[in-house]
């Protein structure tokens, strides 16, 4: 495949300012990187939070969810699955960790990385300068795992699955097993809410309740098999929310309570699962200031409360091989499509919330 000298691709050159189009030119590969020719670039809350702050990033290629078909590699590079990788294959790739600080070598939490690059925040002026899916190009650095894309999976929901459904995936895999008589409830109808109430379903939980906002979102809750919804325009009142809770589960609270929603909805989920039962806190988005919570909850309630950030090769893996199963109706979840130069369009309906999620076709 031909490569060119250049890549067109969005920058960010300002907080809230309008992405520019550029041109970039193509670096040298390293010993075992690639270059991947962008088929899609989904976007999801983070680009938006890193748009509103990541000044001291600027100018940066947004995007951290891409799907790719390689065009140029040097040397040799396998999958997860250890099969090698050739020009052609079309691929989706995680952040490369350091494989020898702490994290990565003793604790075995490669997400913790502190030396890990970021996709789509990376500034553009430091080498290898294509970090980010809003491109017509990608380096994929030597240490990312990547993962080849099923034939039955396309290129925007591939995408999707390297940030959203990869984290719900390492979010249930820190959960642990799933007794078939528990009642699981789902905080948020985003993309990431979504994803958790399809895997959720999947698992075996006996009953699983969603919460979330606007309407139409929680209608693709119910379509999606939740077995009871909750529309928090219309039960603004937390008490009531934490009510309804309690009321579904038999007057007890939930077993599980998944946080897709921000952290602000964290407290309020707190309340709603039962005495020694589980929180699973996965949306992160909501600002930085602090919230409240009760000591009751940690020790006299007994909870289990488990964090989760980003996702490993193997998480890839299991996000690309449920998405292959075809069970749920995921491309709803696309509700836009946008050619590299109308970006500016994805983003702002992504910051309105008119789209569910955005795609981004940069070589259309």
């Amino acid at each position: 495949m031909s490569v060119p000298n250049e890549a067109t691709v969005a920058l960010m050159t300002g907080v809230d300012q309008k992405p520019e189009i550029s041109k970039v030119e193509i670096p040298k590969l390293e010993p075992r990187a690639m270059l991947a020719e962008i088929q899609a670039a989904t976007l999801c809350g983070t680009d938006i939070h890193l748009w509103h702050s990541a000044a001291k990033s600027m100018p940066y290629i947004p995007g951290h969810e891409s799907c790719g078909i390689i065009v140029a590699k040097s040397g040799d590079h396998s999958d997860v699955t250890g099969e090698p990788v050739e020009i052609g294959d079309r691929v989706i790739w995680a952040y490369p960790f350091c494989g020898e600080c702490f994290y990565c070598s003793v604790a075995n939490q490669p997400t913790m990385c502190p030396n890990a690059l970021r996709f789509g925040r990376e500034p553009v002026a430091v080498y290898p300068h294509l970090l980010g899916g809003c491109a017509t190009h990608q380096y994929v650095p030597p240490r990312s795992s990547v993962i080849k894309v099923p034939d039955q999976v396309s290129s925007e929901l591939a995408a999707s699955a390297a940030c959203a459904l990869r984290t719900i995936m390492h979010g249930f895999e820190r959960l642990g097993r799933v007794p078939a008589h528990e009642t699981a409830v789902v905080q948020g109808t985003g993309p990431v809410g979504l994803y958790a109430l399809a895997v959720a379903k999947s698992r075996g939980f006996k009953r699983v309740l969603s919460i979330g906002a606007p309407a139409t979102r929680v209608a693709v809750a119910k379509e999606w098999g939740a077995d009871a919804t909750l529309n928090i325009d219309e039960v603004p009142d937390r008490n009531e929310r934490i009510k309804w809770v309690t009321e579904q589960t038999g007057g007890i609270g939930a077993d599980v309570v998944i946080q897709c929603a921000g952290n602000v909805a964290v407290p309020e989920g707190l309340e709603m699962v039962r005495a020694g039962g589980r929180y699973l806190s996965i949306g992160e988005g909501g600002g930085t200031h602090d919230i409240g919570v009760s000591p009751r909850a940690v020790s006299v309630k007994m909870l289990n409360i488990i964090g989760v950030r980003s996702g490993a090769g193997r998480h890839f893996y299991e996000a690309l091989q449920f998405l292959k199963q075809g069970k749920f109706p995921f491309e709803e979840l696309i509700t836009g499509t946008y050619a590299l130069e109308n970006v500016a369009d994805a983003f702002n309906g992504m910051k309105a919330m008119t789209e569910v999620k955005a795609a981004i076709f940069p070589n259309s």
